[in-house]
């Protein structure tokens, strides 16, 4: 029996309704499938799509906002015009929902990563490429950004250096202002109350400070020192350019503020500085107890004296190497290395070039049993200079069995002297090689029988210097480097002398 025809249209409706649900379901993705598993509607969870990684967030995300956005919309389009849309029967309206309570703004997707999760974040980027110019220009995005980004674990090491450093840029006074913005981001209360981002700052590098942010140094000594006074316990390598401002940061270091300091360099730039530098010896040495490396390079040193009476300083007992090398006039003398060196029985490197007024009886009365780098080098030396002619016996028969390079460059020892000093080499006990794989005898009185005998007793040269030594034949005055050249430096050596003349 065939149903009535009133209800056969209804029924055709309901098949093309479930029809069309079949379609939708057969036409949507599996990546869409999976997206609702993870973030299922009503469950006031969206998902974050990266590179790298998939972040399921709480509230309502923007992808839903625009759902219903678009959903709204397609309500209020009009019906398509046309005779087969106007002989469809018009569904009943059904009731609306209740309005759900209007929501504040979205502030985006950044504010609900939690804190930890962006410190991370930001950890791997900073481990990459440092914290600037990154965590400044991140700590604009928002207050949740600025919040990790000022977190004191990211700010271990910093480097600050003005752009285009070194070149000629126009408006520069808009340039610096612009930098000096940046600082006052960085420093907000200036070094002297430590910003709380440098909490936990173990390297920090200026680069070109002086020449583009001029107005930064006019409070330059008075930062610098602000920072040491705060930092300085934890401060372990400084390096410093001399200039006018460094009397002030070296004050400071005497004044113990850096107790744990185990590297300290001074040097000049390239624009020699002809002002000395004033550093009491005893004083460093109460300041910085625990110094292992003392380099005070190109400058022009003067000590301050002793005085009658006065006892020596605690020294540097930690000290490994001291350079004190200069191209220039150079005060330091034996009284003055002694006052340095008292204390220091690790000493393994000294670097004495330039130095003229230390002699080898000075050299010889060092606590410093286990030197194994001797750099006595004389470069640019006038010619009315006083050279010593005798004693280089002494360093030899001190540290033959320890020294690994010997530079005697320029020194004005005698023929006899030399032979004598370098002699300690092969009076090595029978079975051992002395260590010296480094000898530089430039500009010396050296004789072919002297090198002979010290290449044959040092198998482990491997730097050999000969330039400009007048006693040598013609085609033997240069360097040699490795153990071939030095084995056949030896191999001429011997030809020639057993040759007659």
């Amino acid at each position: 029996m065939a149903p009535p025809p009133a209800r056969r249209p209804r029924r055709r409706a309901i098949r093309r309704a479930r029809s069309s649900l079949l379609v939708g379901s057969r036409d949507r993705s599996a990546e869409d499938w999976w997206w609702d598993r993870l973030a299922p509607s009503g469950s006031e969870y969206h998902l974050m799509q990266a590179d790298s990684m998939l972040l399921v967030l709480p509230g309502l995300g923007p992808s839903r906002a625009r759902a219903h956005r678009r959903a709204s919309r397609r309500a209020q389009r009009p019906p398509p015009s046309g005779s087969v849309a106007a002989a469809k029967p018009r569904p009943r309206p059904r009731p609306e929902p209740a309005p759900a309570p209007e929501q504040g703004p979205d502030a985006g997707w950044g504010d609900r990563i939690p804190l930890e999760v962006l410190v991370e974040i930001f950890g791997l980027l900073v481990a990459a490429d440092g914290p600037m110019p990154f965590l400044g220009r991140a700590a604009r995005v928002c207050r949740r950004w600025h919040e990790a980004a000022s977190q004191p674990a990211l700010w271990h090491t910093v480097t600050l250096s003005p752009p285009l450093a070194g070149r000629a840029v126009k408006g520069n006074v808009k340039a610096e202002k612009k930098l000096l913005a940046s600082l006052e981001w960085l420093m907000p209360n200036r070094w002297a109350s430590m910003s709380p981002r440098f909490s936990q700052l173990q390297r920090l590098t200026l680069i070109h400070w002086k020449s583009q942010v001029h107005p930064v140094l006019k409070v330059e000594s008075t930062a610098v020192v602000s920072f040491l006074e705060e930092a300085g316990s934890r401060m372990r390598k400084l390096w410093l350019t001399y200039s006018s401002q460094t009397t002030a940061i070296l004050g400071a270091l005497l004044s113990s503020c850096c107790p744990h300091l185990q590297v300290l360099e001074v040097s000049t730039s390239i624009n020699h500085n002809n002002t000395p530098l004033q550093l009491p010896i005893e004083a460093l040495q109460k300041g910085c107890p625990q110094l292992q490396v003392l380099r005070l390079l190109n400058l022009t040193w003067l000590p301050k004296p002793s005085g009658r009476g006065v006892a020596l300083g605690p020294g540097f007992p930690s000290l490994e190497e001291l350079c004190l090398a200069s191209s220039t006039c150079n005060f330091v003398s034996n009284e003055v290395l002694g006052r340095l060196l008292h204390g220091s029985p690790n000493l393994r490197l000294l670097d004495l070039r330039g130095c003229t007024r230390i002699t080898p009886a000075g050299l010889h009365d060092l606590p410093c049993p286990e030197l194994e780098q001797l750099h006595l080098g004389l470069y640019g030396v006038s010619d009315r200079l006083t050279l010593v002619k005798e004693g280089s016996s002494l360093l030899t028969q001190k540290w033959y069995h320890t020294l690994r390079e010997l530079d005697l460059s320029g020194q004005g020892f005698s023929e006899k002297d030399l032979e004598q000093a370098l002699a300690a080499f092969s009076g090595t006990p029978s079975g051992s090689h002395p260590a010296l794989c480094s000898l530089n005898l430039r500009a010396t009185r050296v004789t072919p029988n002297t090198v002979s005998t010290v290449v044959s007793s040092c198998p482990s040269l491997l730097y050999l210097n000969l330039e400009s030594c007048r006693c040598l034949p013609r085609g033997l005055k240069r360097a040699y480097r490795g153990v071939e050249e030095v084995q056949w430096c030896l191999e001429q050596l011997l030809t020639s002398h057993a040759s007659p003349s």
